[in-house]
């Protein structure tokens, strides 16, 4: 269960339900905000209910009992559709978050040349990648360091907000100067020391599903980052692995009115990844964007044909404005607005 605490509550009256949830065989999880200290009790919430009694106690503001084993994320524990604010740019709610950028940061030139054209699209944030988990040791692995240096520098120029990704705790200090979003990739959504450290650093999140993971799995993942304090979560639909082989993997576009069915946070889809394929990611973005996701991650490459990494599902950077067009009639049917600003509008035009 939880005990949400009133707005200005003593840190004795604080104490006082810690100390209460511990007598009772229970385990205290605290989550304090800038107004508002959360308390999870971890147990059985039937019969912490019985024991515990919380309700009316000096400094409580409610008690939430919640039966799924995912508590924090839950929406029975926040029944309204968060809404995050990832360096001024609002995601959730009525606001459609697309991050669109290369698969990998290869060179200076790519980058920057990409991240331009992001912005002028209208893009809510810029994704690159550092860091690369390969399925072939054989592959490129991404350029590490040097390439957060690239990132910094787009995001200097462009204002973007930058989105990349950790895969490992060793890696992490790095990310955080520069990463305003770190995303942990399907291959670590159940690296679960990663997963919890990230949720120490308090760094918004852009958890992407597992390819043969349910969608409880998933939640549970998005739990782990939670628990220690760090609710500035984004779940990524990025396709699952089924039998079919004409696809890279199944988008699964069922798992967006599921999850937010389930939990308040925003569903952001990966239609690049599921597809694999270039002239499949628009189709599937609409689709997704119709499912009600709060928005999209899509690659972009200057020259796909000469990348080192994904090239055949990388969108085309000078085409890239007629697909966001596209894109954005569903979204403005759908009732919500990118929040990237005015460039949108003007690539309708």
């Amino acid at each position: 269960m939880m005990i949400v605490m009133q707005q200005g509550a003593t840190q004795e009256q604080i104490q006082h339900v810690v100390d209460r949830i511990g007598e009772a065989g229970a385990r205290a999880h605290l989550s304090s905000g800038e107004f508002v200290t959360v308390i999870g009790a971890i147990g059985d919430d039937r019969e912490l209910a019985a024991v515990l009694a919380l309700d009316g106690e000096p400094g409580v503001e409610k008690v939430v009992p919640i039966m799924k084993p995912y508590k924090i994320v839950s929406r029975e524990f926040h029944k309204q559709d968060r809404v995050l604010n990832i360096a001024g740019r609002k995601v959730g709610g009525d606001n459609f978050c697309l991050i669109s950028g290369p698969c990998t940061v290869e060179t200076r030139e790519q980058t920057l040349e990409t991240a331009e054209v992001c912005k002028a699209v209208g893009s809510t944030m810029l994704r690159g990648g550092a860091f690369k988990p390969r399925t072939s040791p054989y592959t490129f692995q991404g350029l590490g360091k040097p390439a957060l240096e690239i990132l910094a520098e787009a995001r200097e120029l462009t204002g973007l907000p930058i989105v990349t990704e950790c895969m490992d705790i060793r890696q992490l200090e790095d990310v955080l100067e520069v990463a305003d979003v770190i995303q942990l990739g399907a291959r670590n959504m159940q690296n679960f020391d990663l997963l919890a450290e990230v949720g120490r650093s308090g760094r918004p999140v852009l958890l992407k599903r597992g390819l043969s993971n349910t969608i409880e799995e998933w939640l549970l993942s998005a739990e782990y980052v939670a628990k220690e304090g760090n609710d500035q979560i984004m779940l990524c639909e990025r396709g699952i692995r089924t039998f079919e082989t004409a696809t890279r993997s199944t988008l699964d576009l069922s798992a967006v009115p599921v999850a937010k069915n389930l939990s308040s946070l925003p569903v952001i889809v990966d239609p690049s990844h599921a597809a694999g394929k270039r002239d499949l990611i628009l189709p599937m973005a609409r689709a997704a964007v119709a499912a009600g996701c709060d928005g999209l991650i899509v690659e972009v490459h200057p020259s796909p044909e000469h990348a080192l990494c994904d090239g055949p599902q990388a969108l085309r950077a000078d085409g890239f404005a007629e697909w966001v067009a596209d894109v954005k009639r569903v979204v403005d049917l759908m009732g919500k607005i990118i929040a990237g600003g005015e460039p949108v509008a003007a690539a309708v035009a």
